[in-house]
């Protein structure tokens, strides 16, 4: 007597299975392993250390000739000042070695993994492109935020260590404790961490269309110098509320202010909220599309 086979339903294993933490872990373990990653970040965490030796030297000379120009305006401003030490240096920064740290990010997570063969796995696993998407977007955003928060904490250490806690003293003349000061210095962090993030939703897309991941950091530093040009043109003033880099070197001196002016930190803000937005579409419009 033959006895018919019982089909027993086998639950499924694998990418799908995996819960998403455990992948995002995964690939910050991934991220926090590359000696270019370790390297830029140590960078970024030394620059406002760089900045306040350099200003305490030059005290005097800096102090006498305040420069006109803004973004030199708050670095002179940052002698002795351990609240705005740290914001003009990611202001310094958020022209060149801020942006390089999230395109690099972006880079390598999609362009780096597909040059090395990796990203192959990926697209052929049972896995949603769209959770794909989430997992190496949210590397990249954490790759920004440690950028951010290492400058925030050297800058503000730097600047106690310099002037003590009486240097705590807004561009209006008030003093604040240390608390408030850190309260402000965050803000102004996690409003250049939303102009980076919009930076690497944008290095994704580039990054989803190619497999040179060289290639996604120089375009998108080019784009970052073009839109700073273009800020710079008067006769372009149409075009300037839609650039990406404007205002990134006057919103967050803001937060320096007493009572603190919110216009062009809310009007940043949600113009890098809409760049989030398109680039990440664009970067998931391709890897629904993308074989291998």
């Amino acid at each position: 007597m033959s006895t018919a086979a019982i089909s027993v339903p086998v639950s499924r294993t694998g990418h799908d299975t995996v819960p998403l933490a455990r992948l995002a872990a995964a690939e910050l373990r991934w991220i926090f392993r590359r000696p270019r990653t370790l390297a830029v970040l140590g960078l970024l965490a030394l620059v406002p250390i760089v900045i306040g030796i350099g200003l305490t030297l030059v005290n005097r000379s800096v102090g006498t000739n305040a420069p006109s120009d803004s973004g030199a305006a708050l670095l002179s401003s940052a002698i002795n000042n351990a609240l705005v030490l740290p914001i003009a240096a990611m202001v310094m920064t958020l022209t060149l070695l801020l942006p390089l740290a999230s395109a690099m990010a972006g880079a390598d997570a999609i362009a780096g993994e597909a040059s090395h063969g990796t990203l192959r796995g990926w697209l052929l696993a049972p896995v949603s492109r769209g959770r794909l998407l989430a997992v190496k977007a949210f590397g990249v955003a954490t790759v920004s935020v440690v950028a951010v928060l290492a400058m925030s904490i050297t800058g503000f250490a730097t600047g106690l260590v310099i002037g003590g806690t009486d240097s705590l003293f807004t561009l209006s003349g008030t003093t604040l404790s240390v608390g408030q000061a850190m309260l402000r210095i965050l803000l102004a962090g996690g409003w250049i961490v939303l102009q980076l993030w919009a930076v690497g939703a944008i290095a994704l897309a580039v990054s989803s269309w190619t497999e040179h991941p060289m290639l996604v950091v120089a375009s998108v530093l080019a784009g970052n110098i073009v839109f700073t040009i273009l800020g710079f043109l008067d006769s372009l003033k149409w075009l300037h509320p839609f650039l990406l880099t404007q205002n990134w070197a006057l919103a967050p001196a803001d937060v320096l202010q007493d009572p603190m002016s919110t216009a062009m930190l809310g009007e940043g803000a949600l113009r890098a909220a809409c760049y989030i937005v398109v680039g990440l579409s664009l970067a998931y419009a391709r890897l629904v599309t993308r074989d291998g």
